[in-house]
C-alpha cells in the first residue's frame, strides 16, 4: 500500500470568486495568440490565467463532467478513479525520485502529457476511452487554450501577486505547486 505524504501546512485555502462572463469569454478584444519563441512568457500567462480564472475553469470542467456523467456514469467513475490514482502516483514519484522531480519542474507540459497519456492507456485497456476524451481531456484542452490566449488585466495581475506573496491560497495554486510550478506563478 502506498503512503502519500502531502506537505500541506495548515492554511486557509480560499477559492476566488467566479469571474463575470464578460470578463471570462465575451470581451473578445482581450484575446491574442502569444509569440511562440517566448515560451517563458507564454507559460507565465497560462499559469496566471489558471490562477485568476480557476473558479470559472472549475465550473466549466464540472459542466463537462456532469454531461458525460449523465450519459455514462460508470465509465466516468472509472475514468476519474484512474486519472486520480495516476496523478497521485506521479506526485508521490516526484517527491521521492529526483529525475521525475526534475522532469516535473523543467517540463510541466510533458509531465501533464505523461499523466494524461498514462490515464488514456489504462482507460483504453479498461474501456471507456470516449469518457476520458470528452469528460476529462477535452475540458482540460479547452481550459489550456483559454489560458493561453486570454490577455491579463491589471486586476488579474494584482490578484496573482496577492496569492504569490502568501496572502491568499487557492486550490489552483496548490495544484500548480504539486505539478512543480509554484516558482512560476506570479512572476
Amino acid at each position: 500500500m502506498f503512503l502519500f505524504r502531502l506537505n500541506i501546512v495548515k492554511m486557509d485555502v480560499q477559492p476566488p470568486p467566479i469571474r463575470t462572463l464578460d470578463d471570462f469569454v465575451l470581451d473578445s478584444s482581450r484575446f491574442a495568440v502569444r509569440d511562440i519563441p517566448h515560451l517563458e512568457r507564454w507559460n507565465n500567462r497560462i499559469i496566471n490565467n489558471l490562477l485568476y480564472y480557476q473558479s470559472n475553469y472549475f465550473v466549466s470542467f464540472l459542466t463537462f463532467l456532469g454531461i458525460v456523467g449523465f450519459l455514462r456514469p460508470f465509465h466516468l467513475f472509472l475514468g476519474a478513479t484512474v486519472v486520480t490514482l495516476i496523478f497521485m502516483g506521479f506526485v508521490w514519484a516526484a517527491e521521492n525520485q529526483a529525475p521525475i522531480r526534475q522532469l516535473r519542474r523543467n517540463h510541466p507540459s510533458l509531465a501533464l502529457g505523461a499523466i494524461l497519456g498514462a490515464s488514456f492507456l489504462f482507460i483504453t485497456v479498461l474501456g471507456g476511452v470516449s469518457v476520458f476524451l470528452f469528460g476529462i481531456a477535452f475540458p482540460i484542452l479547452l481550459i489550456l487554450i483559454h489560458a493561453s490566449v486570454r490577455l491579463r488585466t491589471l486586476k488579474n495581475k494584482l490578484e496573482n501577486k496577492l496569492e504569490n506573496i502568501g496572502l491568499k491560497r487557492t486550490p489552483m495554486g496548490l495544484l500548480l505547486e504539486s505539478l512543480g510550478q509554484e516558482q512560476e506563478a506570479g512572476s
